[in-house]
């Protein structure tokens, strides 16, 4: 279990421009809760306080050692895996609050697929996201402004990484609405899939997502 689910925000050049941001000069982290977890077949529910729910496919980096202070040439020693994430989030109500800690941290708001061997090169890591059956985003690792050894020097620079925690390496670019009745999947291609059916939170009306 997930003491902490780390998140790198803007890693995707592409994703930062659909939302009108720029690339960071260094990566931007915030958390979800580990209250947000849920796997494959679990619902994701949408809270009745927002209007704009939307999916964000990503790589999870599974911590598999204490790690502090780890340097970049040996990130990769730490890695017990990987695993397709999907960082649900209120959009909406990220573009309202000053921090993203509501947007980001509904439960239901993190769902995670089972995980994947370290055996492979990060760089060839690719996932991509399906709703209803239609596809949605595909990123590739090696496009990430930061990569994923970088990520977990520098994450481990700041605060102590246990065994099972996660580090959310980023979205790419087609992030879109989730409504009640879809079906979303992000998956690493081949390797492991976390599919979630979407439902609204104790039967209430949502606000009228809007389009695009």
């Amino acid at each position: 279990m997930a003491t902490k689910i780390i998140c790198v925000g803007r890693n995707y050049v592409g994703h930062a421009r659909e939302l009108g941001n720029e690339v960071p000069e260094r990566p931007l982290l915030f958390f979800k809760p580990p209250s947000s977890l849920v796997g494959d077949g679990d619902p994701i529910v949408l809270p009745p306080d927002s209007g704009r729910v939307e999916h964000e496919a990503e790589i999870a980096v599974v911590i598999g050692r204490r790690a502090r202070h780890v340097a970049e040439a040996e990130a990769l020693a730490v890695v017990a895996g990987y695993a397709p994430l999907n960082d649900v989030t209120a959009r909406d109500l990220q573009r309202i609050d000053a921090q993203w800690a509501r947007a980001k941290g509904y439960d239901t708001f993190c769902p995670v697929g089972s995980m994947i061997p370290p055996d492979v090169d990060w760089r060839e890591l690719e996932v991509i996201c399906r709703v209803n059956g239609e596809l949605r985003q595909h990123g590739r690792a090696a496009e990430m402004a930061f990569g994923i050894p970088l990520l977990i020097s520098y994450v481990s620079r700041i605060m102590t990484l246990d065994p099972g925690d996660l580090i959310a390496t980023g979205t790419p670019e087609g992030v879109g609405p989730l409504r009640a009745g879809d079906t979303v999947e992000v998956e690493i291609p081949g390797r492991s899939r976390v599919r979630n059916p979407v439902v609204v939170d104790g039967g209430a009306a949502l606000a009228p997502a809007e389009e695009g």
